[in-house]
């Protein structure tokens, strides 16, 4: 019985496996559109406005096809409740941004701009960035032009294109994100 319930433990108190890993892929009927998998469940999700590929680039609007890990959680406490998972969390503040200049040295990188300033703004008027997961792409090391923002994000009504990211309704993060193993990873095929 005893080694029962150290499985069950590192299960998450008896409940199913934490997930190690999503998949993401692109419809045959439209490349811009998707299904994000977990464990058995399919989701759809908008995709880059040109689909899934494998040369990405700063503002081709390409989804990069790659394993991708989940870094940490950003989330608007002023519009949702705090997301439960596993992976690290803050809070969406005025000031956060997104560097997407290439020729900026903080290029791919969360960083601080007074309101008004260009930049990927996380703060928006919209509900795309209620809910943000930064994905793993272009950091490690950090290559100037080769993508920065691609975040697992909320979707717009329709399931219109992103800029690069893959996009999911609300209730798709109430569902996965407290399922989520800490190391994590979106398999983009």
């Amino acid at each position: 019985m005893r080694k029962r319930e150290n499985r069950a433990s590192r299960r998450g108190h008896g409940g199913p496996p934490r997930l190690t890993a999503l998949r993401v892929f692109a419809s045959i009927r439209d490349r811009r559109k998707g299904f994000l998998l977990a464990g058995g469940a399919a989701f759809p999700c908008a995709l880059g406005r040109s689909g899934i590929g494998t040369l990405k680039r700063e503002g081709d609007g390409r989804t990069p096809r790659a394993a991708l890990p989940l870094r940490s959680v950003l989330f608007r406490p002023d519009r949702v409740s705090r997301p439960r998972t596993l992976l690290p969390m803050r809070a969406i503040g005025p000031r956060d941004a997104w560097c997407d200049d290439a020729s900026d040295r903080r290029y791919n990188r969360l960083i601080d701009r007074p309101p008004g300033e260009a930049e990927e703004r996380l703060k928006r008027d919209d509900h795309l960035y209620d809910v943000v997961v930064e994905l793993g792409w272009n950091d490690a090391p950090v290559i100037r032009g080769r993508g920065s923002a691609i975040f697992w994000h909320l979707a717009r009504p329709g399931f219109t294109p992103t800029a690069g990211c893959v996009a999911v309704e609300g209730h798709v993060f109430a569902k996965v994100l407290p399922r989520l193993a800490r190391r994590c990873r979106i398999l983009v095929r």
